[in-house]
């Protein structure tokens, strides 16, 4: 579920903040929230001899009484936010902190040099080209320019070999639905290829720069294109200048519905590579076709054992990186005339660290590694021969890593709590390290502190955790604090870089980061203690977080915020269930609220291989034992503010609805409980700029309200 600065603005507006937190006599009480009245009906659901009941299941289909308390919701809500003095100032300085240039790490195709650049408060990033190194750089592709209101986002970009072609994805209102168009890179005209219909795909040029492979859905019937569920993805080859209804059908397969496809073509240009998923289980399978005899495709490792990640190939022999009987993962060769698993070659072992990515760069590996989720850098021989170790500028992530097979630079971004993404270039035949481009901030990176602790799980588990906040804080116990997780899918959760966070973190506040079981950090076994009957072992780890803030002083419980977005949206609703006397204030945002019928919309049967099914008499016991939805009952929670979004087709919004709705309804004690639902926005990919500033401003807020620092 599964994808971005002086000091303030001015003496006034410090002072306006400082006197937020500084209140010298209390605020007169609030008037309790009246919330908008959500009906119930009498449905009742029987798993397996269990009856529950799903009072607002009528949430699940849009209707007039739906967007009438949805709007009734989104109304109180803004009311609400209003009303709280700092959240002016705090948008504010957000603009001011977001307010700096920003680049990735430039690519080359062909000739020309490709990168994305943002002036500071764009809503979307800007593709420029040079034509030569050396050149002048000039505007390819402004997708600012795609809508008036910035809600219309690039979603994927692909430059033909010869760098001559363009082939991009946009999305709309943060939809995971795409639509694919083509650029002449020479004259910057729109070509009049369309291809519909894409979702969780790329496109991948064939040698020629005459077409391109991708994957699609067949067009969704009726109205269900939001909420519909996706089966059958299917790969297609489409030739530039043939409408799509003419696109080749290159595989498919109709026997297993839940098949996905991610094709890419060899560097050679030989092999049509196609990396075959289930769901969003990490393992996969890998099989490819010779393009250039034109046989059939080849199920090359047709088993779902392992991940494999294709780095390379000289010819037949194929290098990959995979944690087949290697959790953290190595680095292995096979020859595909002698596939047979005996004959594969190990070129790097399993080591201490888990390994990333892997890529061919300067025909050398490099190896992007992490050591408690930070990130290192390590180059090999292509014979697995080890040659040194990157010295990276801090504790922090690597990013972007992009270069060519026989090109001597590479270049990367690096980024942590509180450090803005540099862009750095690699000379890998000297073995130096230098800086390409560095932003200029608002404010000082050496006047904060990111630091990483470890702490026990209930069980016993050691956990990293990244805190972070302004030099001079004292520990004690009445630090604003925002606790912040994910926990699952694989997904690793390392340093990443919020202009956001650095206001929040001048406000007095603390950002902490724990590495909960779930994540891919410590590699495959760590994801698997934190996957289906072993979901709860993430929410011990998060407590346990908790409760370290706690006992060394940096925050208490009524000072605490707990945030979390999609699963990590999930992980807030067992927060508010199963602890709700750790925290002052939780945000669950798009979140995976209800585990009974996840699997019903959109992609949801996908995380079946992370979360189980409540189709299966199996799993259904521990899944209704911690969804979020089913265990709330009449009592005092924390303030909370539930959010989604009207476009999100990933976790459909109902889940959200219902449980706003439900947890309105069960509030005994006076904190509020409010729906945030943004318009024109999805899963969180593609928002515009000021969305994105609005929406961390109304969070902070919010947090600071109702952790008793702001009136």
């Amino acid at each position: 579920m599964r994808t971005l600065h002086t000091s303030w603005l001015g003496l006034a507006l410090l002072a306006g903040l400082a006197g937020c937190q500084q209140q010298s006599a209390p605020a007169p009480k609030a008037a309790a929230l009246v919330y908008p009245q959500a009906h119930t009906d009498n449905q009742v659901d029987d798993y397996f001899g269990t009856k529950v009941a799903a009072p607002y299941r009528w949430m699940e289909q849009d209707s007039p009484a739906l967007a009438q308390w949805v709007s009734e919701e989104k109304a109180l809500t803004e009311q609400y936010l209003e009303q709280i003095p700092v959240r002016n100032a705090l948008e504010k300085r957000i603009t001011t902190l977001w307010n700096y240039e920003k680049f990735s790490a430039p690519f080359k195709r062909g000739e020309s040099v490709f990168y994305f650049r943002n002036n500071g408060l764009q809503s979307q990033s800007v593709l420029y080209v040079q034509n030569g190194e050396q050149a002048p750089a000039r505007v390819l592709l402004d997708p600012n320019k795609l809508s008036a209101d910035g809600t219309v986002a690039l979603s994927g970009i692909a430059v033909s070999r010869d760098g001559k072609v363009l082939a991009y994805g946009t999305s709309q209102s943060g939809s995971d639905w795409q639509q694919w168009h083509f650029l002449d890179v020479a004259t910057g005209k729109k070509l009049p290829d369309t291809l519909d219909w894409i979702k969780f795909s790329s496109a991948s040029w064939d040698k020629s720069g005459k077409g391109v492979f991708y994957a699609r859905y067949d067009e969704p019937k009726g109205d269900r294109a939001l909420s519909g569920i996706n089966y059958n993805q299917k790969l297609y080859y489409h030739r530039l200048g043939t409408p799509q209804s003419q696109d080749q059908l290159i595989y498919q397969r109709p026997d297993h519905k839940d098949w996905g496809f991610g094709a890419e073509v060899s560097n050679d240009g030989r092999y049509l590579l196609l990396s075959v998923s289930k769901g969003t289980d990490s393992r996969n399978r890998f099989f490819y076709k010779d393009l250039k005899t034109g046989t059939k495709m080849v199920e090359l490792i047709p088993e779902l054992e392992a991940s494999y990640n294709f780095i390379g190939n000289d010819g037949p022999r194929f290098y990959f990186e995979t944690n087949y009987q290697a959790p953290r993962g190595k680095v292995i060769k096979i020859d595909i005339r002698h596939p047979a698993k005996r004959r594969w070659q190990t070129l790097i072992p399993q080591g201490p660290d888990t390994l990333s990515s892997v890529s061919i760069f300067n025909n050398q590996l490099v190896v992007q590694s992490m050591k408690d989720a930070l990130s290192q850098l390590t180059v090999y021989k292509l014979d697995g021969t080890y040659q040194y170790t990157v010295k990276l500028p801090g504790k922090g992530t690597v990013s972007g890593l992009t270069g060519k097979r026989r090109q001597r630079d590479a270049y990367f971004t690096f980024s942590s709590y509180i450090q803005a993404p540099s862009v750095y270039r690699l000379d890998l035949a000297n073995q130096q390290l230098e800086i390409y481009r560095q932003p200029q901030l608002a404010f000082d990176s050496s006047d904060f502190v990111s630091e990483q602790v470890f702490y026990h799980s209930k069980d016993g588990t050691r956990i990293p955790m990244m805190i972070s906040y302004k030099k001079g804080l004292k520990r004690n116990g009445a630090n604003p604090t925002l606790l912040y997780a994910y926990g699952g899918f694989n997904i690793s959760i390392m340093p990443r870089f919020s202009p956001a966070n650095i206001a929040w973190m001048e406000h007095g506040g603390i950002y902490a980061v724990p590495n909960l079981r779930g994540g891919g950090e410590y590699g495959e076994a760590w994801h698997k203690a934190g996957m289906k009957d072993k979901k709860q072992n993430v929410f011990d780890d998060y407590f346990a977080a908790a409760q370290y803030l706690i006992d060394q002083g940096y925050t208490r419980p009524d000072r605490l915020g707990a945030y979390g977005r999609s699963n990590g949206g999930l992980l807030m609703g067992a927060a508010l269930t199963q602890r709700p006397d750790l925290f002052g204030a939780v945000l669950p945002a798009v979140g995976v609220l209800d585990m009974l019928r996840f699997q019903k919309f959109t992609i949801g049967w996908a995380w079946t291989s992370e979360y189980g099914s409540s189709d299966n008499k199996a799993d259904f016991p521990y899944l209704y034992a911690y969804s979020p939805l089913h265990n709330l009952h009449k009592r005092a929670y924390p303030a909370t503010m539930v959010m989604t979004a009207d476009h999100d087709d990933r976790v459909v919004p109902y889940h959200s609805f219902k449980f706003a709705a439900t947890l309105q309804a069960d509030q005994t004690g006076p904190a509020p409980v409010l729906l945030r639902v943004e318009h024109k926005a999805g899963h969180g990919a593609g928002k515009p700029t000021a969305m994105k500033i609005r929406e961390a401003a109304d969070i902070f807020a919010f947090l600071l309200k109702n952790l008793g620092q702001a009136q």
